[in-house]
């Protein structure tokens, strides 16, 4: 073989390794940024009290209340499971607001009466039958039948003045024929706004809204008779199937005894309304539902869309006039179920996908109202 001919195949062969080692390097750098751009994984984000007020670092010794939102993300991004729980400190330790259990008795010796304004012009709250027990009250409802006289005693609170109402029935009330509207308004004796679950609200409620009931005195009660077990109920509804949603059993027309029996109205208070906004998380693109309420959007009631209540910060409620613009309030027809400040919660999840590097720090629009 000629000595030019041994240079070129040396070239040629030379050539080609460098040609192999180049589309090698090149494989590998694609496998390793499509292994960098996946997403897959799990990721969690807070939103705390005092997030707007110096405390800008998570940390449970700082904080009495936060919501934690977990994400498991496949690689594009698409949410295979989501949780989002609402922690609270009591005495110094930490619960669940929305573990829905509850201990709850009630003592049939007790008459209750309406919350009112006494002679002296003082607010005075209600005796109540219930003694409960829980981390929080929100859509609770109660419900027993008294086994010697086969009274009835039942506690509803109410999603807007988060007041405790009752009912206190005699075996011999006509429970197939009287109603809702006609026998449980605040003027029928039978039905009592007796103390507070929350908030400070002084109602004068027979004043107020004698002839109303619970399912029609605000317009957020709506969420009562929309879902769970009052749905499709109103003033017409006999106060039979009021009691046997509750879980109240009849035999010829008269209720059963039983012991406390509770539960959630609406859509399930703290733990229905977390599970209505994990629900609708999964299944989503998080690359795409990047946060839990429109910006756009203009609530009921209002002028300004929602992005007027976010400031130069970045900080939802902040510098607005009216608490009704503080909160994202409609969200029972969005993906909370519930009348509850979802913007506290996008905080929450938007933290999981700044977690996940789909949003940056300063994307994330922060509220202190929690």
């Amino acid at each position: 073989m000629k000595k030019s001919s041994r240079i070129m195949l040396l070239l040629a062969l030379a050539l080609s390794i460098v040609v192999i080692a180049v589309g090698c390097r090149d494989e590998q750098a694609a496998q390793l940024s499509e292994d960098d751009l996946s997403l897959e994984g799990t990721y969690v984000g807070r939103s705390w009290r005092g997030q707007t007020e110096g405390v800008d670092e998570f940390d449970e010794d700082e904080v009495d209340r936060y919501i934690e939102t977990i994400l498991t993300l496949d690689e594009d991004g698409i949410i295979e499971d989501a949780q989002m729980r609402f922690f609270v400190q009591n005495d110094g330790y930490w619960a669940r607001r929305d573990d829905g259990s509850a201990d709850i008795s009630v003592d049939f010796d007790v008459e209750p009466t309406m919350a009112s304004f006494n002679n002296a012009g003082e607010y005075e709250l209600g005796n109540s039958m219930f003694d409960v027990s829980t981390t929080d009250m929100m859509a609770l409802y109660a419900v027993a039948v008294d086994e010697d006289t086969g009274d009835v005693a039942a506690l509803l609170v109410d999603p807007w003045y988060r007041f405790v109402h009752e009912l206190r029935l005699d075996a011999d009330f006509d429970f197939e024929n009287a109603t809702i509207g006609e026998d449980l308004n605040y003027a029928s004796g039978n039905f009592f706004a007796t103390t507070r679950a929350a908030r400070e609200n002084e109602i004068d409620w027979e004043e107020q809204y004698g002839d109303n009931t619970i399912f029609d005195f605000n317009q957020w009660n709506h969420v009562i008779t929309a879902r769970g077990p009052f749905e499709g109920m109103d003033e017409n509804t006999s106060v039979k199937d009021f009691l046997a949603a509750m879980g109240v059993e009849f035999a010829n027309g008269q209720p059963q005894p039983m012991d406390v029996e509770y539960g959630r109205h609406s859509n399930g208070g703290w733990p229905g309304t977390m599970e209505a906004i994990a629900d609708y998380l999964i299944g989503q693109d998080a690359t795409e539902v990047t946060n839990l309420y429109d910006e756009d959007a203009v609530l009921f009631g209002q002028t300004e869309p929602l992005s007027a209540a976010i400031n130069e910060d970045n900080i939802f409620g902040a510098d607005v006039p009216s608490g009704a613009t503080q909160n994202v309030q409609d969200s029972f027809d969005g993906v909370a179920g519930a009348t509850v400040r979802i913007s506290r919660e996008a905080t929450s999840y938007q933290r999981a996908l700044e977690a996940a590097g789909i949003l940056d720090e300063d994307e994330v629009i922060v509220t202190d109202r929690i």
